[in-house]
């Protein structure tokens, strides 16, 4: 039985943190005029809001209710992509190395990813959706039309994001970033529940060379190429 009953193409953009998947996700849906799924703010949102409400990471009973309950939405206003909670944009708070690091643990709470599953399926309408994440492709989306697994060099990775933080005016160290982004990248390949890997099906796209402009080229070509190209 499919899981995209909605009949809406799904493009999925699967890959670790660090391979431009946020950035060219949100082009892409600007370019197609398709909905956008930032799946991995989920779980940022998920352990943002367990804090804000007193629910300890450890507890998984409270995580999964904390999930079903997320008061979300992702409106795009000048091209930028917002992330607000319970009405709140919660952008940039949700985006700093501890809140990546609280929301590797809560994805890997399997209630949790239960939770929020149905939810993100549930952002599949017409006239097409965009899902970034890690699992889109393997487990949430199986029938998408296209599925991309975009990757870099671990050292590549904490390169751009050692990059993006000193013009956010945030010190940083290179050494320790890259440290955190092998330590996540071990913890999200080797869970149990829904590992970080392409779907086999998947079309791998190494951006340690590319340009996002580059990249969303590509990208296009091939949705025309399946016929999934919107012309807006």
């Amino acid at each position: 039985m499919s899981h995209n009953a909605s009949a809406a193409p799904v493009l999925t953009v699967d890959g670790p943190g660090g391979a431009g998947k946020g950035t060219v996700s949100s082009l892409i849906a600007e370019r197609q005029g398709w909905h956008l799924l930032d799946s991995g703010a989920l779980y940022r949102l998920t352990a943002y809001a367990a804090g804000k409400h007193g629910v300890d990471l450890d507890d998984e009973a409270g995580l999964a209710r904390v999930a079903a309950n997320l008061d979300v939405a992702f409106p795009v206003t000048g091209g930028a992509v917002q992330t607000l909670l319970e009405g709140q944009d919660v952008s940039r708070a949700i985006r700093t190395e501890q809140a990546g690091e609280r929301a590797s643990r809560v994805a890997a709470v399997p209630a949790v990813r239960e939770a929020l599953l149905q939810r993100q399926r549930d952002f599949a309408k017409t006239p097409g959706l965009v899902a970034d994440g890690r699992d889109m492709g393997t487990v949430v989306f199986p029938d998408a039309g296209l599925k991309i697994f975009l990757t870099a060099s671990a050292e590549e990775r904490a390169r751009r994001r050692h990059a993006q933080l000193r013009q956010a005016g945030e010190d940083a160290s290179l050494a320790s970033l890259l440290q955190e982004i092998q330590a996540r990248d071990a913890r999200d390949t080797q869970r149990s529940v829904a590992p970080l890997k392409p779907a086999d099906d998947a079309v791998t796209l190494d951006t340690t060379r590319l340009s996002i402009p580059e990249v969303v080229e590509q990208l296009t070509e091939l949705l025309a190429r399946r016929g999934m190209a919107s012309g807006v």
